[in-house]
């Protein structure tokens, strides 16, 4: 259990300024696909200090969000004060997290990097807890992105590449599934170009 608890120490250490590492503006994939998200129940994997969260909850989601950082949670619980939004806020681990069945009308994942066992696993009960037409957002970084310096894991297993996320979402209908380069401006975090991969899927209503 020691991986969970350093995991949680370093993205404590991390969030712990005043600033937003990531900033407080959503992600440009969401952005840009956050028209296919239906009305409703989202939820937000690994949302950090809370910019996607708030994004869409403006856009007049429910939302809830989770993330393994308590620091990040309460800087995500201030940005959504701001902003005048309301947020279900979870402090927890995405390996023992409950999503439930057939439960949110869209799932968020954004640079959500993790061990692969874990990741499996994870996109595997995404898979089960989206409703029949849900919608599930992704972008993260790609191996290729190491050494760059511009954001990301520093171990490319964390990282993710287009056939892996394949395999993992083969029941879902994907309208998007790419690997790109772009030109990325998050925060100090995420500063120029990232290699990364984008996915956007739907699940069947008959699945």
């Amino acid at each position: 259990m020691a991986e969970p608890l350093s995991a949680q120490m370093m993205w404590d250490d991390r969030y712990r300024t005043e600033e937003y590492v990531y900033g407080t503006e959503p992600n440009a994939f969401l952005l840009e696909n956050v028209d296919e998200i239906p009305s409703g129940d989202v939820l937000c994997l690994a949302d950090g200090e809370g910019r996607n969260s708030v994004f869409l909850a403006k856009r007049g989601r429910r939302v809830s969000a989770i993330d393994l950082s308590e620091v990040g949670v309460t800087k995500a619980r201030e940005l959504a004060r701001s902003r005048g939004v309301d947020i279900n806020f979870v402090v927890a681990d995405l390996r023992t997290y409950d999503m439930g069945v057939e439960r949110w009308g869209a799932i968020v994942s954004i640079f959500a990097h993790m061990p692969p066992k874990v990741r499996a696993d994870v996109h595997a009960r995404v898979v089960t807890a989206l409703a029949p037409g849900g919608v599930f957002v992704l972008e993260a970084y790609r191996p290729e992105q190491k050494g760059r310096g511009t954001g990301g894991p520093s171990l490319p297993e964390m990282m993710m590449n287009l056939e892996e996320l394949r395999r993992d979402f083969v029941a879902l209908d994907l309208t998007v599934a790419r690997e790109v380069d772009r030109d990325i401006r998050e925060g100090r975090g995420h500063q120029g170009m990232g290699a990364v991969v984008q996915l956007l899927g739907r699940k069947p209503i008959d699945l």
